[in-house]
């Protein structure tokens, strides 16, 4: 293990629900928990055996740690352990805090040109690495991305990178969507009150064809009815947002189209992907920062959170460091 002098934590929308609902899903608060799961820090203590870092590294850290050997950490699919140790996830502790400790083979070194920030931001951008492998996004891909929050947006940046000829996104929100322009989507959808079938209508003409792959980040029910009528035949559909357990879906639509659907559980193997793609600049996660607290103001930070205010809200931890 290592312990950590934490430097910047975002605030995620499980963060935020816990606070306030206190479960999600089978996860309930049941007692005093400390929040936070996307961070960046500074090694100060090294435990024994740890021969990768030493004090004074600075490091992205990866919530989700497997306790035990289990079969799905011998395929490579760690995040599926069912006793994986989880930050923030009840009755795990998150990292929102001064110090913290963390096990060292989860703890990745940052390159001098990586900032603290865009090492926090690894977390989310895992979602996005892990979402478009699962969807299967190629060279020449037309993409819907259905939701343009912060998980929407690295979304598209992932998408884009891997080779996305087309990006489509929707949302509510016209400063979002105008986010989502800035990162790099081609087409946006202001949705009002459209029904789930013209959606997927304005999403196949503004493609100019319906999409192969279609990224749903919203876990509304509409909106995942519009990802299987959006869904070209053949295509597939990854479910990345969750909202209620029981969703009324078109399912034979799906089936009888051959679309596939396939859900994500967080991510894995994604951290060095990540490094190696902000060490050599080659994608740039720093627009999705819009505020920023010192951990002082944590319960603004969170309330401005709470309102859908920016896109993603960054505490700092480390009181000494002034830099942004």
């Amino acid at each position: 293990e290592v312990l950590l002098r934490m430097h910047s934590v975002g605030i995620c929308g499980s963060d935020v629900h816990y606070w306030q609902q206190g479960r999600i899903g089978d996860f309930v608060v049941k007692e005093p928990m400390v929040l936070g799961h996307e961070a960046s820090g500074t090694v100060v203590k090294v435990g024994p055996g740890v021969a990768h870092l030493k004090p004074g590294d600075r490091v992205a850290i990866e919530p989700g740690v497997p306790r035990e050997m289990d079969e799905f950490c011998k395929t490579g699919r760690y995040n599926l352990s069912p006793t994986i140790f989880f930050c923030a996830t009840p009755p795990d502790d998150g990292n929102l805090c001064r110090y913290y400790k963390h096990s060292a083979s989860y703890c990745y070194k940052l390159p001098d040109n990586v900032t603290f920030e865009e090492g926090a931001l690894i977390e989310p951008l895992s979602v996005g690495i892990h979402a478009c492998k699962r969807a299967g996004v190629t060279l020449g891909s037309k993409v819907f991305v259905s939701g343009s929050g912060p998980i929407g947006l690295v979304n598209v940046l992932v998408a884009k990178m891997m080779g996305a000829a087309a990006v489509v996104i929707t949302d509510l929100s016209a400063s979002r969507l105008q986010k989502a322009k800035e990162v790099g989507a081609d087409f946006t959808i202001q949705v009002k009150n459209e029904t789930p079938q013209e959606v997927a209508s304005k999403v196949e003409s503004l493609l100019g064809c319906m999409p192969e792959i279609t990224v749903e980040c919203t876990g509304v029910q509409a909106c995942i009815q519009a990802g299987i009528y959006a869904t070209r035949s053949g295509g597939t559909l990854v479910l990345v947002g969750l909202g209620p357990e029981m969703v009324t879906v078109p399912i034979v639509n799906a089936a009888v189209r051959e679309v596939d659907i396939r859900g994500i559980f967080r991510y894995c193997n994604t951290w060095p992907v990540a490094i190696a793609l902000l060490a050599s600049k080659r994608i740039n996660v720093k627009p999705l920062v819009t505020h920023r607290f010192p951990l002082e103001k944590a319960l603004e930070a969170f309330e401005t959170t709470k309102r859908g205010e920016g896109v993603k809200v960054m505490l700092k931890c480390d009181p000494t460091d002034h830099n942004p």
